[in-house]
């Protein structure tokens, strides 16, 4: 990994801190204290949100019997508003301290999950999830991967790779045990449980491990002390405007779009997919599997990232998520699900990685927020369709085959847009469309 770009292709620094209003650093480096409070957050978050709906999604199902597609799409809504909220979390973050918009996040998604459980009509379910997608997209990856890129530049892949690893480990500590509880209680009786778990597992690790800022704290980025009365580097990197219109960040964010979409819509329909073809413990023993292959091949991208090219990792892993969602559609032996199951998690660690690792490397810290705010704010109509596609071509041909197949299709075009956007890295004595 590269160190940002100073000034590439027309890029501008951010103002430098009043160097008197620093403190002196003491005791260890923070970052990686930081990194772990996010890891948290996100953990709670995935295993809540974003695992937690499919979850939800089984149980509406079965308790209320309405229609997949109906129920999908809830799921749209929620990852509709919450890729929209993104962009307004962009701008709070630059002006707020992060961890008041990771509370307020929280406090939002714990109150609206709640009342999930407490609905009685698909319009209600509606309303819930839209509040939750406001505290998700609140407590969610813009708040927590900008602040790890305050705090990481040359170590900025491996930092990213051990906080979003949260993302998956939630999908094992948490959305089983909400899967088991909402299995022998009910949705009513668990969601206010699940709503409490959600604040008191991200408000006090927020405070107590996240800070906002490295120079706040007389810091520079990955570990370097700041001797008092010496300003710190200034934010580096690509302004807004030049970013968004470069071809680079068209063909990273279009690609996923697709790639995303039918990733997040294979997840959200895999446990009832599985529970269909089998039964409701080895659904539940699938979104483990899911989620723990994805632990362990995040972590080894994050290595992976600073040893191969960022595009063409990107290009292959998306590929390997084609091979996957193909199987997963053809598969009946639980032996061949559980397979195509495996491929399909080395995937979805890494993606959801991927996508703000090639917008920081390529474009800084100088407008990260907003560029990635509105990077996954497009990226969400394939996150919001995925789920809604996958679910009305259920109701449609009355099996996952064709669903989960199309998903492949999808993501293979997804796959040969990201192909086409050029190296994540760049010289930084030349200055070109970036």
């Amino acid at each position: 990994m590269s160190r940002d770009p100073a000034h590439v292709g027309g890029a501008a620094a951010s103002v430098a801190p009043d160097v008197s209003a620093l403190d002196e650093p003491t005791g260890t480096f923070p970052g990686w204290r930081v990194v772990a409070g996010c890891f948290v957050v996100l953990l709670v978050n995935s295993g809540l949100a974003f695992y937690g709906l499919a979850v939800y999604l089984n149980a509406f199902s079965n308790e209320q019997g309405w229609a997949l597609g109906s129920i999908s799409f809830a799921v749209t809504v929620f990852f509709v508003i919450g890729g929209l909220i993104g962009l307004w979390v962009a701008r709070l973050i630059a002006r707020f301290d992060v961890r008041i918009v990771i509370t307020i996040g929280a406090l939002v998604s714990g109150g609206a999950l709640a009342l999930v459980g407490q609905v009685t009509s698909p319009w209600q379910l509606y309303v819930s999830y839209a509040f939750f997608a406001v505290g998700y997209g609140f407590a969610g990856l813009v708040s927590t991967t900008t602040v790890v890129t305050r705090w990481f530049h040359l170590k900025r892949g491996v930092a990213l790779s051990v906080a979003s690893t949260g993302l998956s480990v939630g999908g094992i500590v948490i959305t089983p045990f909400a899967k088991r509880f909402i299995d022998d209680h009910g949705l009513a009786a668990t969601t206010p449980w699940l709503g409490v778990l959600f604040v008191v597992g991200v408000v006090p690790v927020t405070w107590l491990l996240i800070r906002p800022d490295p120079a706040r704290y007389g810091w520079e980025p990955d570990g370097i002390r700041l001797a008092r009365g010496v300003a710190p580097a200034v934010a580096t990197g690509v302004p807004y405007a030049d970013a968004v219109s470069s071809t680079f960040y068209k063909m990273v964010t279009y690609g996923f779009v697709l790639a995303l979409g039918s990733q997040v819509g294979g997840i959200q329909q895999l446990v009832k997919l599985v529970e269909d073809r089998t039964d409701e413990r080895t659904a539940q023993f699938a979104i483990t599997v899911l989620a723990a292959t994805s632990v362990v091949a995040r972590l080894i991208g994050g290595r992976l990232v600073s040893i191969v090219p960022m595009t063409r990792l990107t290009v292959a892993l998306a590929g390997l998520q084609c091979v996957a969602l193909a199987g997963i559609a053809v598969s009946r032996a639980t032996v061949l699900i559980f397979a195509s199951i495996v491929l399909f998690g080395l995937t979805i660690g890494n993606l959801l990685m991927l996508q703000p690792l090639l917008i920081a490397e390529r474009f800084g810290v100088l407008d990260y927020p907003k560029i990635y705010g509105r990077s996954q704010a497009i990226a969400i109509a394939g996150v919001a369709g995925g789920p809604l596609l996958i679910g009305w071509l259920y109701d449609v041909f009355g099996s996952y085959d064709w669903p989960y197949l199309i998903a492949a299709m999808l993501c293979g075009v997804g796959t040969v847009v990201i192909s086409r956007a050029g190296p994540a890295t760049l010289p930084t004595t030349v200055a070109i469309d970036v």
